[in-house]
């Protein structure tokens, strides 16, 4: 593996890996470069993001890009598969008019833009999206903001950037409350089904390999309630419901 240095918040690298003759991009970031956090354990946010990848890919919507724990030149870390947004595709958020929302669309907050004046944050209406929502509240996703989803050419919406997920505690912090309160559809009742029975076999032999044992039952907590509601979650009263910046 090898590349350079891209981001400096937490160190960021863009690379290449090859297997067999094959070589892709990828994102590489090491654990060494994490930047400490007063509410997630020093050294484990690569290992998060692996859960997260781990827990996408059982429920079959493949919304995170393959993620795996590689040694790299600054030592171990997490690589993922780097994902081209696609500059033709239409837009996933937008400010409108403070009386809307626009038909496609959803609210999310009134926001004071240029001037003072106010206006709408909505969110596309779009079942990629909805299925991220629901990915995002069985993750316990602290940090959903609009530049950790990619548009691709291959017609998909990708989410990235997991490395503050699987809190024991609710962190959920998303721009997407527009479906807050509504009922889950039956595509999405019959993957959390398939999630609540493998949390308890393979795939939660594999997320407690990142997670503590009390990360791992709230996980099942939060998908045995979103099957009891039957609706998505309301933002939460004692924890910004919003992450900062929303973009």
């Amino acid at each position: 593996m090898h590349g350079q240095l891209t981001e400096a918040s937490n160190t960021v690298l863009y690379c290449s890996v090859a297997l067999a003759g094959v070589s892709a991009p990828c994102v590489y970031k090491p654990v060494r470069g994490e930047r400490p956090l007063w509410d997630f354990p020093d050294g484990t946010l690569a290992g998060r993001e692996v859960a997260a990848y781990e827990l996408s890919a059982a429920s079959g919507w493949a919304l995170v890009p393959p993620t795996v724990l590689r040694e790299g030149p600054f030592g171990p870390g997490m690589a993922q598969v780097w994902v081209e947004p696609d500059p033709q595709a239409g837009p996933i958020l937008a400010l409108q008019d403070p009386e809307g929302p626009e038909p496609g669309w959803l609210p999310v907050l009134r926001a004071e833009v240029a001037d003072g004046r106010e206006a709408l944050l909505v969110h596309a209406d779009d079942q990629r999206l909805r299925r991220m929502a629901v990915l995002d509240a069985v993750l316990n996703n602290a940090d959903r903001k609009g530049g950790h989803l990619l548009a691709a050419a291959d017609g998909r919406i990708y989410g990235i950037d997991h490395g503050v997920t699987f809190a024991a505690s609710g962190k959920l912090r998303t721009l997407l409350w527009g479906w807050a309160r509504q009922p889950l559809t039956e595509e999405a009742v019959a993957v959390l089904e398939r999630l609540a029975a493998e949390l308890d076999g393979a795939l939660g032999a594999r997320l407690a390999e990142h997670l503590t044992p009390a990360e791992l039952t709230a996980a099942r907590r939060r998908t045995a309630e979103l099957l009891s509601t039957g609706r998505h979650p309301l933002p939460s009263q004692e924890w910004p419901s919003i992450p900062w910046p929303p973009v």
